[in-house]
């Protein structure tokens, strides 16, 4: 297997609040990688210190052997992002979306659009490009979302919370296409609180208070906490801490 992401030691600090507490962890190519763990666990900023978003404390972090903090410009192009809130303009199409989006990665509209068609067809979405965001669903928002983010092709698809607020059916559609995006090469790093989602993704690692408490496959995790299922097997781990 081929290691992607190696994560050394890393911390956040905002102040002195340790957000993300000196973990270490790697993740391979073509892998769905998940984040399991509550609000405020550190998820979301372990993501955004990957994607060069915010400043890191300590630590070393790398994409494919680079380091991140020295070469974030030159890796962007290589990542996806779809962060946890919904951060399309909803009083925009969803075309004029896509168009702004893919400015953001130096796409030419003509370009931007023939992907866009594209990435539709993968991702299985029927709706009318001009139709008005607000007007969408919440599953076909975050569907827009994940198009968005995947725009330029990137080989990395960060995903934060993707499925909060959506229905049961739409979280099971959603998950249909990540495994797709994974089995086509994609590596796929995904948050979630949602512990029958974490059965999904090939490693977990559990994270509490910044820290990962455990990291291994769904199977083994339940295994070694002598657990029936994975929100018994968090409960476990805890307790041990």
């Amino acid at each position: 297997m081929t290691k992607v992401l190696d994560i050394q030691n890393l911390t956040v600090k905002f102040g002195e609040f340790i957000a993300v507490d000196n973990i270490t962890f790697s993740v391979e190519k073509g892998e769905i990688f998940g984040f399991l763990g509550a609000n405020g666990a550190g998820k979301t900023t372990t993501i955004r210190a990957l994607c060069g978003l915010v400043n890191i404390s300590g630590g070393k972090m790398f994409i494919d052997g680079k380091d991140v903090s020295k070469n974030t410009k030159e890796l962007k192009p290589r990542i996806g992002y779809m962060s946890q809130k919904f951060t399309l303009y909803p009083d925009l199409t969803i075309k004029e979306n896509i168009v702004f989006s893919g400015a953001l990665y130096m796409m030419s509209e003509k370009e931007t659009l023939k992907r866009m068609h594209e990435v539709f067809e993968y991702v299985n979405f029927k709706e009318n490009p001009d139709e008005i965001v607000k007007n969408m669903s919440g599953g076909s928002k975050q569907i827009i979302s994940l198009a968005a983010s995947i725009l330029h092709n990137p080989e990395i698809v960060f995903l934060d919370e993707p499925t909060a607020g959506i229905s049961p059916v739409s979280r099971k559609l959603f998950w249909e296409l990540i495994s797709k995006l994974s089995s086509d090469g994609k590596t796929i790093f995904v948050t979630t609180h949602y512990m029958d989602e974490a059965e999904y993704c090939g490693r977990i690692a559990l994270m509490q208070s910044g820290r990962i408490i455990a990291l291994d496959n769904p199977q083994n995790l339940k295994a070694a906490s002598n657990a029936s299922d994975l929100e018994q097997a968090f409960i476990n781990f805890l307790d041990k801490k």
